[in-house]
């Protein structure tokens, strides 16, 4: 089992934030005066309804900034000893059942703007889907995207981890990322300084991806979109999309699939109070209705235990896991 989050240092008050003890010792901050802030700031804001998997604890803070520069004016503000997290679907991620320390921020429709830059390249707001994206270069006539379709997140998030499907990876269409970093500065980010490698980039903690800029190659929309629907289908026939899921559970090894591996170790329809292993694809845990994020990620290291007793690979978590432990 992965360690433990520690709990936040409850910083001094600072200008354009406040915070008080209220709450009481081991609690970090308690109040928060959003002066001249425009987003929504939530206390105890809960997270499970913002994730797939639709368990885990509460965001100490959730913060959904106007715009860029309300999210700017916010990160100066804050004390550099408060965690932040950036959001965005939720679709690869278990967040803990005792929450998640600090803020959170999340991303919605005004960072969600797409704009063409020329014939084959999209400037993509952070917020965006990967099935608006796909659809937007469809329309527009840009090949290379449709992969994006079969990515359930934001660009954010895929930027992030460098996401991929069937074949293709955020590093193969990348130019550049527009990144904020955890003091508020803004920098742009050629795709060589992400430093890609498998599902990893070297964006630090705390930088929350602003818009990325993807560049493809002409392609007619009615192949693009023909693509883009086998891509679909092939989600629908191979993995449990109508399920409480958080897609991938664990990073293919070299030379070897990793639903392969769950699937040899004996895994697949394996259960641990609410959380299972999908009989579908065994390489997705499901929340089958009543699963608490310790289910979930206690089957993920159980999955992780017995495959490494018979096959000596120890799996690698793709998934996000956030928060205190409940």
């Amino acid at each position: 089992m992965t360690g433990q989050a520690k709990t936040p240092v409850r910083p001094e008050p600072v200008e354009g934030l406040s915070f008080s003890p209220a709450a009481g010792e081991g609690q970090g901050f308690d109040k928060l005066s959003p002066n001249g802030f425009r987003g929504k700031l939530r206390k105890n804001a809960p997270l499970a309804p913002l994730v797939w998997f639709k368990s885990g604890g509460n965001a100490q803070w959730l913060f959904e900034p106007a715009d860029e520069q309300d999210l700017v004016d916010f990160l100066n503000q804050l004390d550099p000893e408060v965690s932040l997290m950036a959001l965005g679907l939720g679709s690869n991620m278990i967040v803990r059942d005792g929450g998640v320390p600090g803020v959170v921020v999340r991303l919605g429709k005004p960072f969600s703007k797409i704009d063409r830059l020329d014939e084959v390249t999209l400037q993509c707001g952070g917020g965006a889907s990967g099935i608006l994206v796909s659809s937007t270069a469809r329309d527009a006539g840009i090949a290379d995207l449709e992969f994006l379709r079969g990515i359930p997140g934001t660009v954010g998030g895929f930027v992030r981890m460098n996401g991929g499907a069937y074949g293709r990876e955020v590093c193969d269409i990348l130019v550049s990322a527009r990144v904020a970093l955890r003091d508020g500065t803004i920098e742009e980010w050629p795709a060589a300084r992400l430093g890609y490698s498998y599902r990893h980039s070297d964006l630090p903690e705390g930088a929350v991806v602003l818009s990325a800029i993807f560049r493809g190659t002409s392609g007619k929309p009615e192949a693009i979109g023909a693509e883009m629907d086998a891509i679909a289908r092939a989600r629908e026939e191979s993995q449990p999309l109508r399920s409480r899921t958080g897609g991938s559970t664990f990073k293919n090894p070299p030379g070897h699939k990793a639903w392969a591996l769950v699937d040899a170790a004996g895994c697949r329809g394996m259960t641990l109070g609410g959380a299972q292993v999908s009989e579908k694809h065994c390489n997705f845990l499901l929340n089958t209705g009543t699963a608490t994020s310790s289910d979930i990620e206690e089957l993920g290291e159980e999955v992780r235990r017995r495959v490494m007793a018979k096959t000596n690979i120890m799996l690698e978590w793709e998934i996000q896991r956030v928060g205190v432990v409940g």
